[in-house]
């Protein structure tokens, strides 16, 4: 992906989109859809094909993806206007029918990278060519089926697994240290002989790096990069661009009236800025 121009534009077009989305149905939950709204993005418009696979983890950031879906046309924007209200089919959490591309119910955090592993897995074992994509959030790393994920992608040499990490340092009651410090991440996974990147997750570019390269090189040519899954974990701000930035309230409440014109008001700004 070159026109990065067009990929702002459509960024903002989303995130927008995003703030007046939870906006009008008065939900929580914002703060880590804004902290992982440029990856999405990224995957949906510059790197997955259509025969990929993509697990979101970190059910809380449903209308990201919601949002993300929208931006390339695979949702409707009526279907947006009844998020997270009664007999919607775009719950707060990913769950149901009527999302396209979604494999399994999430929100229960922890199992994503499970799923996503055994789907690529399954991928091997059929000899097909589709890569699978899955986003964490950091929060989800205090729990053990995450580690039991990762020694079964290595184990297997799943070089078609690529997990992002929304690395936020906040959970739903209070910061990542405060919680059971995984501050070190990076190492802790690096140990264990995957590809590690750490990479600014609100810069579309830096993202897209960290996204193309090894994939290809590692499926077309086996003997330059060992088969390994890739792991991506995202620098970010929990409500970036709120007046809850990097606050654990970002994770519960909804947005005044107030709120959401102020935060409307600085993406203009940042999109004039362009």
């Amino acid at each position: 992906m070159k026109d990065f121009p067009a990929l702002k534009h459509k960024f903002f077009a989303a995130r927008r989109r995003l703030l007046k989305m939870y906006y009008e149905s008065n939900s929580g939950h914002l703060g880590g859809s804004l902290s992982c709204l440029e990856a999405l993005i990224v995957l949906f418009h510059a790197v997955m094909t259509p025969r990929d696979r993509f697990i979101l983890s970190k059910g809380h950031a449903a209308g990201a993806l919601y949002v993300a879906l929208w931006s390339v046309g695979l949702i409707s924007d009526e279907k947006l206007s009844a998020f997270s209200l009664d007999n919607t089919t775009l719950p707060g959490h990913p769950s149901g029918s009527g999302i396209p591309g979604m494999l399994f119910p999430t929100g229960s955090l922890g199992h994503g990278i499970s799923l996503a592993s055994g789907l690529a897995l399954a991928a091997k074992y059929k000899s097909s060519d589709y890569n699978v994509f899955c986003l964490c959030s950091d929060g989800e790393w205090q729990e053990g089926s995450c580690w039991e994920a990762l020694i079964f992608a290595i184990h297997n040499r799943l070089d078609n697994l690529t997990v992002l990490i929304d690395q936020n340092g906040l959970q739903a009651f209070g910061t990542i240290d405060e919680v059971a410090s995984m501050s070190d991440l990076e190492l802790k996974i690096a140990a264990f002989g995957p590809s590690v990147v750490s990479v600014d997750g609100h810069n579309l570019e830096a993202i897209n790096a960290a996204l193309t390269p090894a994939g290809q090189e590692s499926r077309n040519d086996n003997t330059k990069i060992a088969r390994k899954p890739r792991f991506i974990l995202l620098r970010t701000r929990k409500g970036k661009g709120t007046h809850f930035e990097n606050d654990v309230s970002s994770h519960y409440l909804p947005l005044t009236k107030e709120q959401y014109i102020a935060a409307c008001e600085v993406l203009i700004e940042q999109e004039e800025a362009l």
